[in-house]
């Protein structure tokens, strides 16, 4: 396969998500008309991805798709020689964010085998689709519904699910990834347009995605009021049934053990240690010490993919409403897929 047209043909796949997504609907014509409706389909079978949050998605990828930040990724690595079958069990929490790994595996000259997440069955096809008829046919996949004739495996799922992929596939290269969720650091200073870009980070995707923010350190004099009056902007989340569904346990959850947490109708607060909350809750402690910090890091590592703070705290984190904004270079559980794609 010709990499340079497969390259080229992202560049173009780019600029047409970057068309589709500036028109308003009256405008499209027949083929943004298919793209709609794989959109309204795609949210149909599964309310969680709804249209807003799949043009998010799409944008992402129309925007950091250019000539210059693929050719920059690309830059490190050596292509193979010898082109492998690499099954692709792509995980289905968010929309399209099976995506990086297709793409890596495609530009490293082998070919995946993809196995769907049944959440997430319309987009990544169609993608792959178009890149292909953008890049002159050089573009080789395939859609399976069972994983067979592979040389590698690259698998995303709960801790659960992991444990029986890595015995499963013991005897195969492979990544096998876990659950991971995100954290905030605050200093006490972020200003209320800060905190703002903060929301974005707990409550984009509804919070569902590795990169969501579901545990917050404050300072112990930081005042919790701050946070509810930054995250009135994403207010209407709590119109999505699922989400609603998801707050009302929660919150009778929390009332039955009388548990104490802050609540502004839409998600709540809780002082809580733990790394994972529950959907519809924002795990929260107050530290004294950035040490304190630095410690819960280096114990929970490997259960956290970002931390969003601010740079001058030195926790190597993400800025402020960053945390779904991940470059070419950046990878699940950190590991990086294409150097793993480099000696299969």
């Amino acid at each position: 396969m010709n990499i340079e047209n497969q390259v080229l043909g992202l560049i173009r796949l780019s600029g047409y998500l970057k068309e589709f997504l500036s028109k308003k609907s009256q405008d499209y014509n027949d083929k943004d008309l298919e793209l709609e409706l794989l959109l309204r389909k795609s949210e149909i079978e599964n309310p969680w991805f709804t249209i807003e949050n799949h043009k998010f998605a799409l944008q992402q990828w129309a925007d950091i798709l250019t000539e210059e930040s693929i050719k920059n990724w690309l830059k490190e690595y050596t292509t193979s020689k010898i082109s492998k079958r690499v099954g692709l069990i792509l995980a289905g929490n968010i929309p399209l964010v099976g995506l990086h790994d297709v793409i890596s595996v495609v530009l490293s000259n082998h070919i995946p085998v993809i196995k769907l997440s049944s959440k997430d069955r319309y987009m990544i096809p169609f993608l792959l689709k178009k890149w292909n008829e953008f890049s002159e046919g050089n573009v080789q996949s395939e859609f399976v519904e069972r994983l067979e004739n592979f040389d590698a495996i690259i698998a995303t799922g709960s801790n659960n699910t992991a444990r029986y992929l890595e015995y499963y596939f013991k005897d195969r290269l492979n990544i096998i990834r876990k659950n991971r969720t995100s954290i905030a650091v605050l200093k006490g200073d972020e200003t209320d347009e800060e905190l703002q870009l903060l929301a974005k980070d707990i409550f984009q995707y509804f919070g569902l995605g590795c990169r969501n923010v579901t545990r917050l350190f404050i300072p112990q004099d930081f005042v919790i009021d701050r946070l509810f009056e930054s995250f009135i902007g994403f207010q209407d989340i709590i119109n999505h049934n699922k989400y609603a569904n998801n707050y009302d346990y929660n919150r009778a959850v929390y009332l039955l053990n009388q548990d104490k947490f802050w609540d502004n109708n839409f998600v709540m607060l809780k002082e809580d240690d733990k790394l994972f909350s529950p959907l519809s809750v924002i795990n929260f402690s107050r530290y004294s010490s950035l040490g304190d910090v630095k410690n819960f890091i280096k114990e929970n590592e490997e259960s956290i993919q970002c931390i969003v703070a601010k740079d001058e705290l030195g926790l190597d984190s993400v800025p402020l409403g960053e945390a779904q904004n991940p470059g070419l270079n950046t990878y699940a559980d950190n590991v990086d897929t294409m150097k793993f794609l480099e000696v299969i």
